[in-house]
């Protein structure tokens, strides 16, 4: 018996090695296999997207083509798909070309059954450099040039198909203790930086943030590396630690770094901010419709960063088909029925959410 043609594609998009920054093959493949069933295409640099219906309330499904270098030690060729009970192993196949093929099948089967959203544009979007290019992410590109701003959006990422409405964001900051040099026999006449940061360690973990999110739940912060002192017998002037910091949108950036500047005594340097928290309120119509699509589930929250952070002030849902535990790993793989049970979600809300909307 012949597989589903989501399968068929999926098991296709895993064989393109399509590293960031190397997705001009799958793009092609992709556009070409789109294009034959008469669907409208653009395509920018390594990026595709193509919709049905030309409305106002337009409605984006967004993940991306790009995957992370295998490792060596994958159970099978990371680009050869291959299928052992009833699962789909390769690299990309859960993170996330199964949430690709699925949204394309999903239109593409919508199309077939000439069904046009009512004053509505359901729009596909298959990305490049998602998982390391930031400067040239694809989303990021699509939507300063061409790419109609959404009202709405799924973004397709591993959550075994229960709808995300709330993501961490991680902010990097660098605290740089000062200190004043001296031979280690006359410590007296210098001041340790290291003992200073330890000191700022112990104010660090004092800091409480008492505002809980009803999603994701308490901000965590981390002292994740520390480096001090050249030589053995010179007490050191400088010791750097950087912070781990999971957010949450019940702090802004700016307020948790102004909490760690009130509360330390070395130098303060925001490391990275890019990647910021981003939620949905839960009775928005995508929300309503993800949740009517998938009968008993609940909305989830998420540890893991992205796309979602390009379309801030967009109601969006991260859902896809694959578990996001798996993702980067040398056992990635997706259940064969989550794929299939994927695009008929994906075709539920849909309908669902221009039905409310």
């Amino acid at each position: 018996m012949r597989q589903p043609v989501v399968l068929d594609l999926l098991d296709s998009m895993i064989q393109f090695p399509s590293l960031s920054g190397r997705e001009d093959g799958i793009c092609r493949f992709m556009q070409a296999y789109v294009d034959r069933d008469g669907v409208q295409s653009e395509r920018i640099e390594n990026s595709l997207y193509f919709w049905i219906g030309n409305g106002p309330n337009k409605l984006l499904l967004a993940t991306h083509l790009d995957v992370v270098p295998p490792s060596s030690e994958h159970p099978y060729p990371p680009f050869d798909p291959t299928h052992v009970d009833g699962k789909i192993y390769g690299r990309g196949a859960s993170d996330a070309k199964a949430s690709g093929a699925s949204m394309t099948t999903a239109l593409l089967e919508l199309a077939a059954e000439n069904w046009i959203p009512e004053n509505g544009q359901l729009i596909v979007a298959l990305t490049e450099c998602e998982e390391t290019d930031y400067e040239n992410n694809g989303l990021q590109k699509l939507l300063a040039t061409k790419l109609p701003r959404p009202q709405s959006a799924l973004i397709g990422e591993p959550t075994n198909i229960l709808p995300v409405v709330a993501q961490k964001g991680l902010l990097v900051v660098r605290l740089d203790a000062k200190g004043r040099t001296a031979h280690a026999a006359r410590h007296a006449l210098g001041e340790n930086a290291i003992l200073n940061a330890a000191e700022d360690i112990g104010r660090l973990l004092e800091i409480t943030f008492d505002r809980v999110h009803p999603i994701l739940g308490e901000i965590t912060m981390n002292v994740t590396t520390i480096e001090g002192g050249s030589a053995r017998n010179v007490i050191p002037d400088l010791c750097t630690m950087y912070l781990d910091i999971r957010t949450t949108p019940a702090y802004t950036h700016d307020e948790i770094v102004q909490m760690i500047r009130d509360s330390v005594q070395s130098e303060v340097t925001v490391h990275s901010q890019r990647i910021i928290s981003v939620s949905t309120e839960i009775d928005a119509p995508i929300v309503t419709a993800c949740l009517t699509a998938a009968p008993g589930t609940k909305p989830q929250g998420s540890p893991t960063a992205s796309d979602w952070i390009y379309l801030k002030g967009i109601p969006a849902v991260k859902v896809g088909p694959g578990s996001s535990e798996l993702s980067h790993t040398p056992n990635e793989h997706v259940e064969q029925s989550e794929v299939i049970q994927a695009v008929q979600f994906y075709k539920a809300a849909v309908k669902e959410y221009f039905r409310l909307s």
